[in-house]
């Protein structure tokens, strides 16, 4: 569970790295609408790091015999990472807009995390 707090970490830093890339880079060659969708990608990024430095935090403390509920919590939020911000990234950059279509996946990923740490702590 340790590795969850150090990816999570990982995540957060590569977040602000990404926001910091936006803002000073991206921002006179995509323009305010791209810039907007990849700041959303970027703050996505940066709440589910903190949540996943969460997780495993709980499953080293309060939740120890829930380590199976938060295992798949945690690997729903990396997915939704990767799906959600990623594809904001990615749209925002290239404008291929059709890359929207994936945003979805990574927030539902987010959604059932956020329903495994529920009912991970519920139970514990």
């Amino acid at each position: 569970m340790k590795n969850f707090i150090v990816i999570g970490a990982a995540l957060a830093f590569l977040s602000v790295a990404l926001g910091a890339f936006g803002a000073h880079v991206l921002k006179e060659r995509i323009g305010e609408h791209y810039l907007t969708i990849y700041q959303t990608g970027v703050q996505y990024q940066m709440f589910h790091s903190l949540g996943l430095m969460l997780i495993g935090l709980l499953a080293l403390t309060v939740c120890r015999a829930q380590t199976g509920l938060l295992q798949t919590a945690a690997m729903l939020l990396i997915a939704g990472v990767v799906l959600f911000s990623g594809s904001l990234y990615v749209l925002s950059i290239t404008r291929i807009n059709w890359l929207g279509a994936i945003t979805p996946f990574g927030g539902v990923a987010f959604l059932a995390a956020w329903a495994c740490v529920i009912a991970a702590v519920v139970k514990s």
